[in-house]
């Protein structure tokens, strides 16, 4: 399918005729995942690029939406989703399935940063407006714990984290991650980095000698 091809409405103007605009397409299918992920009563969290883009961060979006669901609400919120029109379907991977609508792919991640979504995670999260739908996001420490947990030799793109950081540097608890992430090699060569350029400071603070918050101090990598 060509770029063309995605942004073109549907012949018969259904409900899946996609908007022009890429970016704008993308929001509308997390706009409409979101309102039936909230009828299922299932707890859930916007999740990856367009999470960021609640918090703020510049619209920088990928190939799809992220939605962040524990494994056991799986079958609720698969069904609710279906029910909505969404067309599901398993992933290779174990810890995700996939979905799109309107040329848009979703996926419902059921591990973040190498560790089971849970109610604690889904808890963290804060409600925002991601194009006037309020919902639950990931909170901004999460969001980050997540990216750099993506991070190694086979994938090292700090071009998306650098504007992410800079802009929630005084609400991301940098000393937890680099706790968590300090011994592997790229996360940490990110840190460094974001202390070369006076974003953060080594002992886990902002430049303008705040200290981060968000996570309890003594809450180590499990």
């Amino acid at each position: 399918m060509t770029d063309r091809d995605r942004s073109a409405p549907a012949a018969d103007g259904g409900r899946d005729a996609l908007p022009h605009d890429h970016t704008q397409a993308i929001l509308e299918t997390t706009k409409r995942v979101a309102s039936l992920l909230k009828a299922s009563g299932r707890p859930f969290a916007l999740a990856g690029s367009v999470a960021a883009y609640a918090h703020g961060v510049p619209a920088r979006f990928q190939h799809d939406t992220d939605f962040c669901v524990r494994r056991e609400d799986s079958d609720d919120v698969v069904a609710a989703l279906e029910h909505g029109g969404i067309a599901m379907r398993q992933a290779p991977e174990d810890w995700l399935l996939k979905g799109s609508a309107a040329g848009e792919e979703i996926d419902l991640i059921f591990e973040l940063a190498r560790r089971p979504v849970d109610l604690d995670l889904l808890e963290r999260a804060e409600t925002r407006p991601v194009d006037s739908v309020w919902m639950p996001v990931l909170a901004p420490t999460d969001l980050m714990d997540s990216r750099l947990a993506a991070l190694s030799e086979h994938y090292c793109d700090f071009g998306d984290l650098l504007p992410m950081a800079r802009l929630l540097r005084e609400r991301i608890d940098w000393g937890y991650l680099r706790r968590r992430h300090g011994r592997a090699p790229m996360p940490d060569a990110f840190l460094f980095l974001l202390e070369r350029l006076d974003v953060i400071t080594p002992d886990g603070r902002t430049t303008e000698g705040r200290a981060t918050g968000g996570r309890a101090a003594d809450e180590e990598d499990r």
